[in-house]
Parts: C-alpha cells; sequence; structure tokens
C-alpha cells in the first residue's frame, strides 16, 4: 500500500492522513508493508512527524513495517538530528521502499549509520 504525501502535513492536514489510515488499515489482519511516498511533500510539522510515528507504531503492533520514501531534504535533515533515522525506514524512491523485507521487531529497519555525523559541525 502506497500513501503520497502532498504539499504540507500539518494541523490542519494531518486529519486526511489519519482518515486514509482508518480507512485503508481498519481490520484484524496482519499489516503488510506501507509506504509513504514523500516527494510531494513541502512541509512537515511536529503535528506531522507525531501522525507518521502513530503510523509507525499501529504498523509495527500489527506486524507490518512502515517505509518513507523520497524523503526531502529538510525531513531528513531533521529525522538525523533527532534520531528518526533510526526509527523510520527511509529510502530513496517507491520501488525501494516497496521491496523493503519485514524487520523483527524492535530491530532498526534502516537509517542512516550514525558515525557519518560524527566530528561534523552543524548550523543552528
Amino acid at each position: 500500500m502506497i500513501f503520497t504525501l502532498h504539499g504540507d502535513l500539518d494541523f490542519h492536514s494531518v486529519v486526511q492522513l489519519y482518515e486514509a489510515e482508518d480507512k485503508e488499515l481498519s481490520g484484524e489482519q496482519e499489516a503488510g508493508a506501507v509506504v509513504v511516498d514523500c516527494s510531494r511533500l513541502t512541509y512537515c510539522d511536529s503535528t506531522g512527524i507525531s501522525a507518521l510515528l502513530k503510523l509507525h507504531s499501529q504498523l509495527s503492533a500489527r506486524g507490518g513495517v512502515l517505509c518513507l520514501s523520497a524523503v526531502p531534504a529538510f525531513l531528513d535533515r531533521l529525522f538525523a538530528l533527532t534520531g528518526l533515522n533510526q526509527v523510520f525506514c527511509l529510502k530513496t524512491d517507491t520501488e525501494d521502499a516497496l521491496n523493503t523485507p519485514r524487520a523483527a521487531p524492535g530491530t532498526v529497519t534502516a537509517g542512516a549509520d550514525p558515525t557519518a555525523w560524527a566530528g561534523k559541525e552543524h548550523d543552528r
């Protein structure tokens, strides 16, 4: 299953993501892979990140996996700074994300090498 985000994922628009989740992921069956295509995402606030974390948690609890594809640079940097790149499965494109195998519960499925940031200075 693929969700494609367009424009802003914020306080005002996150309800649409919740509605799509409820519609598409309702039921008691085991969840599979869900890909969130972020290629057209232009903004994401803390409400949007919370919605993605909620989806990740719901899928993990049902044996599924959430992959974010084509994450824009602004969000990728935020994920790296906050450590969320170790929580979310991040893939460069949707096709790659669709081919992501399920991981054992509690394991990191993807993310940047944490040592890649070591010793580098960052603007704040």
